[in-house]
């Protein structure tokens, strides 16, 4: 958790552990430079009640920071705190938003995203990893008959870019995150379509040119994270 050493448009060394678990259908260990989080995809034969006669899936996300995460010891009942509740569903809209729920019959994919090292850029991580575990939990679905077809139309994933010193930073590790004066997490499908934009000037105002700086840096970032994915799947 030093000083960044890496241009202003590259991304951390990204890797991805598919199958990392062997207890659920999904499981992928994401990690972008010392940021660690682990994804896991678990297949149920049943949707929420407010859905049973929509004639559709669902797929939802839970996201947290284990106790060890970070120098100070996080909390177990910051799981349930306003944070991780906030961080969870933007993790479920990104899934949503690639997904046909019509063609999951009556299944629930609930997708966890634990953080076991965070160094910054740990929800924008736990997007990019969640969309491989549930593309696994999916296709292990369809291999056992559950569903007709994987119903993912669609790759997603994420960043985040700031601007510290003035300058538009691709992938914020921790250094960065704390000295930003704006700061974006940015949500992106395969195609280029966005999904969330989440943006915040902690200091000075951003102007609209500094906006469109960011959102094409964050572009470039996503599509190097979504070949990435589309290699791990090919494997």
């Amino acid at each position: 958790m030093g000083h960044r050493d890496r241009p202003a448009n590259e991304l951390r060394p990204v890797r991805m552990t598919r199958g990392y678990t062997e207890m659920t259908p999904g499981s992928v260990l994401i990690e972008m430079g010392e940021t660690r989080v682990l994804c896991t995809a678990a297949v149920e034969e049943d949707v929420p009640r407010w859905m049973r006669d929509a004639g559709k899936g669902w797929v939802t996300a839970e996201y947290g920071m284990l106790p060890g995460s970070s120098p100070q010891r996080i909390r177990r009942d910051a799981y349930t705190g306003g944070r991780s509740k906030e961080i969870s569903r933007l993790i479920g809209r990104s899934l949503r938003s690639i997904v046909r729920l019509e063609g999951m019959e009556q299944l629930t994919i609930r997708v966890d995203c634990d953080v076991l090292q965070a160094d910054g850029g740990t929800r924008t991580a736990a997007v990019t990893g969640a969309w491989v575990a549930l593309h696994d939990a999916l296709t292990w679905s369809k291999g056992r008959g559950l569903i007709g077809e994987v119903p993912i139309i669609d790759q997603v994933a994420a960043i985040s870019v700031g601007i510290v010193e003035g300058r538009v930073l691709l992938d914020l590790e921790y250094v960065d995150d704390v000295a930003a004066e704006v700061d974006f997490n940015v949500v992106m499908t395969g195609r280029g379509l966005l999904v969330e934009v989440q943006g915040t000037a902690e200091g000075q105002p951003y102007t609209r040119l500094e906006l469109e700086q960011i959102l094409d840096t964050a572009e470039a970032g996503i599509r190097e994270l979504v070949a990435l994915q589309r290699e791990i799947v090919a494997e």
